[in-house]
Order: structure tokens, then sequence, then C-alpha cells
């Protein structure tokens, strides 16, 4: 998904067939998940909670890797058991790693990881990969994070630190992950709007904000929608195709979020979205979207990363056409210089000089 190198930026998707895409895929899952629950699984299960019935407790439906180890548990030895109980326990700290890097934390060889998950029924890691990333959207919660970081009894000082090198290994995979092509065409479509609105609920509304105020001074009509779902409904209304909707969302996404980017689809407006993993809900219907990670010891995720990608988004906007971006940042460069805009201390009186007798 990497790419070095500028090259002429590619449009959008087709809507059409990234919606029959999705649909595909939406429905593969369900198949999947239908056929593995089938043959095995129980109300029973001491591992796997019952589904809800009429009258009972609500449990959440088992992942897809929760089925599959369910299903392989009586032929694992007890070594693979605890190695891929713990991989799940940790899905935070483990739904990026690749098969060596998981290796190293659990002290095996990669072979090992490798063979663990064929012994699950996956061909290739990459397919356990992807379900394990599946997992740690449904699974996560703030206290879940908090309880996983409360469990390793490190000092506060080893907390900083290890949440530090955490904001740094996200950037480098944002970094890593970051499809230039896909960012130069998301900047294209920003020129080509009439109006940019982005969505962004409860702590995502501060990186939404935080991306509306970069482009204004650009020249953009862009404005983070805020407010009640009504009021954000009522003005995706309001927009038509030659508009664009921008959602940040990220893990299993806010509802209020996902059906934002679902009605501006459904009123032919083409669809942006920032979130992390490509089988979030955002990245499902949304037209396009860019990746950048949050994963953090702390229960509201790191913005760290997201906050990189708004940047780069501001750069590839204000580099496209410096031409223009020059002649908007003229208007204004009078006002930084010498306006009232920032803070003076105020001129303190000199004393007077006491008067002689």
């Amino acid at each position: 998904m990497l790419a070095r190198s500028m090259r002429t930026p590619r449009p959008f998707a087709s809507p059409s067939s990234r919606v029959t895409d999705r649909h595909e895929s939406r429905k593969a899952d369900a198949s999947e998940r239908s056929r593995l629950l089938r043959p095995s699984m129980n109300a029973a299960s001491p591992d796997i909670p019952p589904t809800s019935g009429e009258g009972t407790t609500s449990w959440p439906e088992p992942t897809l890797l929760e089925i599959r180890f369910e299903r392989a548990r009586t032929r694992l030895s007890e070594r693979r058991r605890q190695l891929i109980q713990s991989i799940l326990e940790a899905s935070h700290e483990t739904f990026y790693l690749s098969s060596r890097e998981l290796a190293r934390r659990y002290n095996v060889d990669a072979a090992t990881i490798v063979r663990t998950t064929q012994a699950l029924g996956y061909r290739h890691f990459a397919d356990f990969a992807r379900d394990l990333r599946r997992h740690f959207v449904e699974r996560i919660t703030p206290y879940r994070i908090m309880q996983a970081a409360a469990r390793e009894q490190r000092s506060l000082a080893e907390h900083i630190r290890v949440s530090l090198e955490q904001d740094q290994k996200n950037l480098a995979t944002l970094r890593s992950w970051l499809d230039v092509d896909k960012l130069n065409a998301l900047a294209e479509r920003i020129h080509r709007a009439r109006r940019i609105a982005i969505v962004g609920v409860d702590l995502a509304a501060s990186l939404a904000s935080f991306l509306a105020y970069g482009l204004m001074p650009l020249g953009f009509d862009a404005e983070a929608l805020i407010g009640s779902e009504g009021h954000l409904h009522h003005k995706i209304r309001l927009l038509g195709s030659k508009d664009l909707v921008i959602a940040v969302s990220f893990g299993r996404c806010l509802r209020v979020t996902v059906e934002a980017v679902q009605l501006a689809r459904e009123r032919g407006v083409p669809t942006f979205a920032i979130t992390d993993s490509d089988t979030t809900p955002l990245a499902r219907y949304a037209d396009d979207y860019l990746l950048a990670p949050i994963t953090s010891s702390l229960f509201t995720g790191s913005y760290v990363a997201p906050m990189g990608l708004l940047n780069a988004i501001l750069v590839a906007c204000a580099h496209i056409k410096p031409r223009r971006t020059l002649a908007r940042l003229r208007q204004t460069e009078e006002e930084y210089r010498t306006g009232s805009r920032w803070y003076h201390e105020p001129r303190r009186r000199s004393p007077r000089s006491p008067s002689g007798g």
C-alpha cells in the first residue's frame, strides 16, 4: 500500500464499483461466520458467550478469530493454546505486528507463529492478521485498555516512556501505511469541492475542527459539523455532488459518523474517511480512505498519528497550487505582522516624581 514516489494523482474509485465490492465483502464475512458457527458453536462454551435471545443477557457476537480458536481448541497443544490466548488478550498491542514481531514478543521463532495460525485453519499469516485486526476493532474498550496497562505494574515514569514510544511507533506506522497517490487525490478533490463538510464526533471533533480551521485560510469553504445528530444530518442534506464529506472515526466507529457517510452517499456526495483500519465501517462505506493508527496504552487512544496525517493533507492542499496558496495567505500577511491579533504587555506608566517641599 505504500507509495514511495509522487505520481499522477488518481481519482477516487468509482462509487458504484466500491459499493459492490464492499457489499460482497460484508456478505462474504457473514457467510464465513455462519459457516464456522454452524458445526460446533454452542451456548455452553466457557470462552465464547452465547448470542443474546429474548429475555436473555446480551453478549457480543464472537469474532471470526474467536470462532476459529474455539473450533481448533481440542487439536491445539497447550503451548499453542496459550500463545493464541495471549495474542488475543493483548490484541491492542499485537494486531499490527508481523509474524517476526509476534515471535520476538512471545520469545518463539517466526515459524512457530505461522504454524500456529495454520493450525487455526489459515492458509497464510496475512489472513490471520486480517482477522486479528477485526477482532481488535470489535473487542477493544477503554476499560480493557486501561486494565491491560494496569496489569503491567510499571512505574509512572515507565508508563510515560511507553506512551511516548508508542506514539513514535504510530508515526512510523503512518509513514509505512501512507498512500501518497490517495493523499494527492484527496487534495485534488478538496480543491475541486464547492463545500467541504468534516464530520468528527466526541473526541474526534477536535480533529475535524483542526482540519476545517487549517483549510479555511487556504481559501476552502470548510466546516466541522458539530451539534446534535439532527443538525448534522440537516447539514449533510444541503450538500450535493460538487461538495465533499470527510469523516473521522476509529475502531468500531461511532454510529452518527457512519450514518452521516451513508446519508451523503445516498445523496451522491463524494465521501472520504480518516480511520485506522481497512476493516472499519468507515473504510467500508466511504468512497476512499486513509489510515492512521491510534494504538495507545491510554484509554482515549492516541491522536498523534491522525494529527500527522491531517498535517500531511494540509501540506498537499497548500503545495498542489502554491501560487493560489500564497495569494490567499498574502491577504492576512499584514494582520499577522502588525495586527491586534497578538498579545502585548500593557505599557507601564512611569511612577510620578515625589513633589518637593
